[in-house]
Order: structure tokens, then sequence, then C-alpha cells
């Protein structure tokens, strides 16, 4: 009974450590997809990127958060999975990049749509 006991407790006391150790594993690959996600918001606001951009950016994000989790719920994140993490976020900002500085902007959609509604 004893026995029972300590290796329940046991168990219960290296549940939360697991967690951790999962989640923390990729530090450096999290803070890049938040510094990204803060890029597209940004965007957002500034009117740099259009909700369709954004959207398709968002989608990109959540692409490289799908590889990032299935390459930590093994436990441990291999070189080749971290290299193929860190170049789908490579490829992610710079679409970032491309969307922000392309010629579309809030406003000139706004533009396209009010002449579009004119000419009807």
């Amino acid at each position: 009974m004893k026995l029972r006991s300590t290796v329940a407790i046991v168990v219960m006391a290296a549940l939360p450590g697991i967690a951790l150790a999962q989640t923390q594993s990729t530090p450096r690959i999290d803070k890049r997809q938040e510094l990204q996600d803060k890029r597209i918001d940004q965007g957002v606001q500034s009117g740099q990127l259009t909700a369709k951009e954004a959207k398709k950016l968002e989608r990109g994000q959540a692409h490289v958060q799908k590889i990032e989790d299935k390459a930590v719920s093994d436990g441990k994140v291999t070189v080749k999975e971290r290299a193929r993490i860190e170049h789908a976020q490579d490829q992610q900002s710079r679409k970032i990049y491309r969307e922000k500085h392309d010629k579309q902007t809030v406003q000139r959609e706004e533009e396209r749509a009010a002449k579009r509604q004119a000419k009807k």
C-alpha cells in the first residue's frame, strides 16, 4: 500500500516537470514565433497589411506551430527537426516582410472597393 502511494506521489510530482520540459524545449523557436506574430499585428495596426494578407500570414504561423508541436510531441527536438522548424520560420519571416512592404495597404484596398462601388 505504501509503495502504491509513493509511486503515485512520484508520478504526480513528475507530471508538471514533463509538461514544463515539453513547453520549454524550444524557447528560441517560441520567442521567434511570438515576435513574428507581433510583426503581423503591427502590420495590421499600421495598415501595411490587409485583412486578407494577415489571415494568410496567420495560417502560415499556425503551420509553423504545427511543425513545432509535432517535433516536441515525443519530448525531444532533434537537430533535423529544429532545422526544419527554423527553415519554416525563415520562409514565414520573408513572407511577412514581403506582404508588409508591398504596395497593398488597407487604404488602397478601401479606395479600390469604393471605385468598384462607384462603377456599379
